[in-house]
């Protein structure tokens, strides 16, 4: 989990070109109404509360997800992204934010935070320095991946974005699927909702079309440059999709 896997936008691996099955996308996500503020995944409610218990996911998370997925399937249409996809990642990530007795609470936020290890090239580790950090502490400062999906902070800067803000300001930044917001939208990887939507985007920017086999592999390997981590996530996915 997530001392041994998943860092997004990090790893050293080499990509090869194999053969791997897209996972189903799932019960589809009923069309809502795109609301901003504190209740901006509340109309997902039922919908996650169904499948919760089956799934084991929180229903929390679902509601994560699946905004994420509606958001992202109106602003960017062709990159076919699905909610099982987005659960597969954070279930190896943080077992959805519930790592080491980590809790979502209702506005999203993932208490206690959870962070993964200093990565400082040592046991296999890449080693990348957190400049922001650094500067701050003024000494060498290593990154951590954060939250329930594990963003490093350069991919975090360059992907999160605030899923709480106004529909037009939201599909706005997302339309134009390129990185860097401003600091203020940014939003939090150890927000649930955030964090989904920011992986969404990382995904579809990486991937192109994750309705192909090809985009699909290619977006988790840029999570995570590995062979057995596209692997898992799949198998992951593809039990979540397959769990009616």
């Amino acid at each position: 989990m997530i001392t041994a896997v998943a860092i997004a936008g990090c790893g050293t691996g080499t990509e090869r070109e194999t053969s791997v099955a897209v996972p189903g996308a799932g019960d589809p996500v009923p069309a809502i109404q795109l609301v901003a503020g504190s209740r901006h995944t509340e109309p997902l409610k039922d919908w996650a509360q169904r499948r919760a218990d089956k799934s084991g996911i929180p229903a929390r998370a679902l509601q994560a997800y699946g905004f994420a997925t509606v958001v992202l399937a109106k602003t960017q249409p062709a990159c076919h992204l699905g909610w099982t996809t987005l659960a597969g990642i954070a279930r190896v990530e943080s077992d959805h934010g519930r790592y080491r007795g980590a809790q979502i609470a209702v506005d999203g936020q993932v208490k206690p935070p959870i962070r993964g290890v200093a990565l400082d090239g040592i046991n296999g580790n890449a080693r990348i320095i957190d400049p922001d950090a650094t500067v701050r502490a003024g000494r060498t400062v290593y990154a951590k991946a954060a939250g329930p999906f594990q963003f490093i902070p350069d991919t975090w800067k360059r992907w999160g974005l605030r899923g709480d803000i106004d529909y037009t300001t939201l599909a706005g930044i997302l339309e134009k699927a390129t990185p860097n917001v401003s600091n203020e939208l940014t939003g939090s990887p150890d927000n649930i909702d955030d964090a989904a939507l920011a992986a969404g985007r990382y995904l579809c920017a990486s991937g192109g079309d994750l309705a192909t086999a090809r985009g699909w592999r290619k977006a988790i390997f840029a999570y995570n440059h590995s062979d057995s981590y596209v692997q898992q996530i799949r198998a992951t996915a593809t039990a979540y999709a397959n769990n009616h």
